[in-house]
């Protein structure tokens, strides 16, 4: 491998001289690796920037999306898992009696060496990102593991006083291969969940059966059924990880576990109810080494993106994001701040719970027992001289009557209601309570939000739709591009659904003079949202049928969330 160039002169072409400086004054001050500082510390750069730069100068071949490729299994299997995931080097592919190797550092010369001894042969460096190289880690090597499948086969050979044993003493998740049974089936559902992109488990017990589901990307998939006769003891493992009371069954119980699983720290919720049936488990799983997702990465773009950016650069007013839960509210609203976070500005929160800590931002959690409520926080928050509030939900009228306050007295307030579109958040206000003059007087704008699927990139192809598919969506032949639209067939990547991830339609009410006055005046919410679409705003539906024409979405995704829209051909 030659060294051609500084690597900061070869990150010249994606950052300025200025962050240049900067990274390398705090480099010499602190110490550290230019890279690194420049990806973590800064943002400034992305991995693929990283290894761009690594290939160049160390004259090396690197692959954008090893997602995509077929690695040899046999050469995994020689290959140390806790070594590949240690220092982030997999095996790809061999020709000529050598290996390429999947690696994130050049540098590390001894951990090349380690390898070639490992795989018996001559390597070659390919440079990879490091997210890149920790799913293949977790794709390849799940495969050589026991399946959860074949552990619940285990469970059936199990003597239940020996599991009941066990149980009393809690676990790490990658323990020993010799522990219970039950102790490695939860902890394969946890790694396959995590594996899997899953934001929550559902444990469900039925009169002779038990069901275990994965949310993925909002939608639930049925993944094993183990034996009904265990029921007890995977609640009672659930039960020892959360901190809960194993004896009370028939109270309702939460708790949190936290855990690293394959490399990231993940925080999962717990909550336990006693049904007909037994006791069911819901896990929300919560990654908190993930990166907040950007404003630009939201699925806003072009003049919405714009309308977002100008709306926030208020000095205050009350801005409303509405959806069903799990519309992506909180992320949104994360992604703001994420942008508004700087010295300059004091930013204050109140939420239920806090998801993801924010660096310079102070984050309150409710908590009902201290009677700590989102009225009381957002009282205390207010003498802490906040310039941009954050409240996690408006749910009652007293905490809107200090909202709105907040918002007359020089604040800008973010909030979110649970109302089907943006002028369903005014009529909201209103029936809490709020005088109609206060609403038109705080509230300058209303973004509503659903998240649709994306489609797989992998496995993502074109197609011409019918007549039929078309007319169902309200989409005119002549808008689409070549007369085709995108679907995934399924693939290992995608779990075989042929979606991928989520990506948000948006709807945004500005306020003006002409819906003041209507709110004043108290007309409807219909004749609301029918005058801002004549001013011109695009609803929920049009911004999905968008996003289908230019192959994000498919029209499955988007009918399936906006069910509750009127059908107009476009």
């Amino acid at each position: 491998m030659s060294k051609k160039a500084l690597l900061g002169e070869l990150l010249l072409s994606v950052i300025t001289p200025e962050q240049l400086e900067e990274a390398l004054a705090y480099q010499k001050e602190k110490g550290g690796r230019l890279g690194e500082l420049l990806l973590t510390k800064f943002k400034v750069i992305t991995e693929l920037d990283l290894v761009k730069a690594l290939a160049e100068q160390f004259d090396l071949e690197y692959i954008t999306n090893l997602t995509g490729m077929k690695l040899d299994m046999e050469l995994i299997q020689k290959f140390p898992k806790t070594f590949s995931r240690r220092f982030g080097i997999i095996p790809l592919d061999q020709a000529g009696g050598m290996v390429r190797l999947g690696i994130m550092d050049p540098t590390d010369i001894e951990a090349l060496n380690d390898a070639e001894r490992f795989l018996g042969m001559p390597v070659i460096p390919v440079l990879v990102t490091q997210r890149d190289i920790v799913n293949a880690v977790n794709i390849y090597y799940d495969r050589i593991d026991v399946s959860t499948e074949d552990m619940v086969d285990e469970l059936e050979d199990t003597n239940l006083d020996h599991v009941a044993q066990e149980l009393n003493e809690p676990q790490d998740l990658l323990d020993a291969t010799d522990e219970a049974p039950i102790i490695r089936l939860i902890n394969s559902l946890l790694f396959e969940a995590v594996k899997k992109r899953a934001s929550d488990i559902h444990i469900e017990p039925f009169e002779k059966e038990l069901s275990v589901r994965y949310r993925i990307d909002g939608i639930l998939y049925e993944i094993i059924k183990p034996p009904k006769r265990f029921q007890s003891s995977i609640i009672s493992r659930v039960k020892v990880m959360a901190g809960m009371n194993i004896a009370e069954k028939r109270l309702p119980q939460d708790g949190r576990i936290r855990i690293k699983i394959a490399g990231k720290d993940v925080d999962i919720r717990t909550s336990i109810i006693p049904t007909s049936f037994g006791e069911r488990v819901v896990m929300r799983l919560l990654d908190r080494s993930s990166v907040l997702i950007g404003l630009d990465n939201i699925g806003l773009v072009d003049e919405k993106l714009k309308l977002v950016h100008q709306l926030i650069k208020r000095s205050n007013g009350i801005i409303l994001v509405t959806g069903p839960t799990g519309s992506g509210k909180t992320t949104t609203l994360y992604s703001v701040l994420s942008v508004l976070n700087s010295p300059e500005v004091n930013i204050l929160t109140i939420e239920d719970p806090v998801e993801y800590q924010i660096k310079g931002i102070g984050q309150i959690q409710v908590n009902s027992k201290i009677e700590l409520t989102f009225a009381n926080g957002l009282r205390s928050i207010l003498r802490q001289d906040p310039d941009i509030v954050l409240v996690g939900e408006i749910r009652d009228k007293e905490t809107a009557e200090i909202a709105v306050q907040a918002s007359l007295t020089g604040h800008l307030v973010f909030s979110t209601l649970h109302t089907n579109d943006s002028a369903g958040g005014i009529t909201r206000l209103v029936d809490m309570g709020i005088e109609p003059f206060l609403v038109s007087s705080s509230v300058v704008a209303l973004i509503a939000q659903r998240l649709v699927r994306t489609i797989c990139p992998v496995c993502r192809t074109a197609y011409h739709p019918d007549d039929e598919e078309l007319m169902e969506i309200g989409i005119s032949r002549d808008l689409l591009k070549d007369d085709m639209l995108y679907k995934g067939n399924g693939c290992v990547n995608c779990v075989n659904t042929g979606y991928k991830g989520r990506s948000g339609i948006y709807e945004i009410l500005i306020i003006d003079d002409e819906i003041r006055s209507m709110i004043t005046r108290s007309v409807d919410s219909s004749m609301i949202k029918h005058a801002a679409i004549k001013k011109g705003m695009t609803t929920l539906k049009e911004d999905g049928i968008k996003k289908v024409i230019n192959g994000v979405t498919t029209i499955k995704e988007i009918l399936r969330v906006t069910q509750d829209e009127v059908t107009e051909v476009v």
